[in-house]
């Protein structure tokens, strides 16, 4: 029996193979990167280069979802933005029902369950993606959350999806620390980013969620500085090696 022509049907070894293929969908596209730091949590996308005749505003990889909530996806874009579109109604439904606007974790099981329902009827197909959802709930708690194809939901310190997304997590896993600032926090989530984007603030997006200044977006201006910098050390790092190697030899 073909076990991947049916959704519904389990293979041999306990795997739905279209899950799989959804989670592979996710592997292939451009990665994002989020970072938590003590007072801030920053979201960070490879912006892909648009067509010269393209209006740039209809490729972007990074949605809000409410005025403190802010979601960036890997894989395809047209389901990501399913999810989106659901995703806000669902925040303006809980303020208007509640008169309280929604947790992180709250709109992360929301949209989970979406992309499990998926996974589970004939007919359909799973949502070919992954998020990364960031933002502050309203005790002020900075919160990072990921979502899957399967429908699983992970809170994070620092996480990353997308294509080369193991590169980028061992990054982190060496250099992240709970005491970051909101400038610390940035910095390290554009260093991931400059780990697999070789073309520099031109081709990354970052938003940060901070409990000072609420959701700010980043201006090229601001990350070109940052990219700038993170370049001289980088380079004042060489030298010094090239310095201690030929004092040795």
């Amino acid at each position: 029996m073909s076990y991947d022509r049916a959704l519904t049907v389990f293979s041999p070894d306990g795997h739905l193979f279209q899950v799989d293929y959804a989670q592979e969908a996710v592997r292939k596209g451009a990665c994002a990167v989020g970072v938590r730091g003590k007072d801030s949590v920053v979201i960070g996308v490879e912006k892909k280069a648009g067509l010269k005749l393209q209006d740039s505003r209809t490729t972007r990889k990074i949605h809000m979802l409410d005025e403190h909530i802010c979601l960036a996806s890997a894989g395809l874009k047209a389901d990501a933005r399913v999810l989106v579109d659901r995703a806000r109604v669902q925040c303006q439904s809980h303020r208007l029902t509640v008169e309280d606007p929604v947790t992180v974790e709250y709109i992360t099981r929301y949209i989970a369950g979406i992309q499990q329902k998926y996974t589970q009827s004939g007919g359909r197909r799973p949502f070919g993606v992954s998020t990364l959802i960031i933002g502050q709930d309203p005790d002020g708690e900075m919160r990072l959350f990921q979502t899957d194809p399967s429908g699983n939901y992970y809170e994070w310190k620092a996480n990353s999806i997308g294509r080369n997304s193991d590169v980028i997590k061992e990054y982190l896993e060496k250099n992240h620390s709970d005491d970051l600032d909101e400038s610390g926090t940035v910095k390290l989530a554009v260093k991931a980013l400059m780990e697999v984007v070789q073309t520099g603030a031109k081709n990354i997006e970052i938003v940060a969620v901070s409990r000072s200044s609420g959701i700010k977006k980043l201006t090229l201006e601001e990350l070109q500085e940052i990219t700038d910098q993170i370049s001289a050390e980088k380079a004042e790092e060489e030298a010094k090696k090239k310095s201690t190697h030929n004092q040795q030899s």
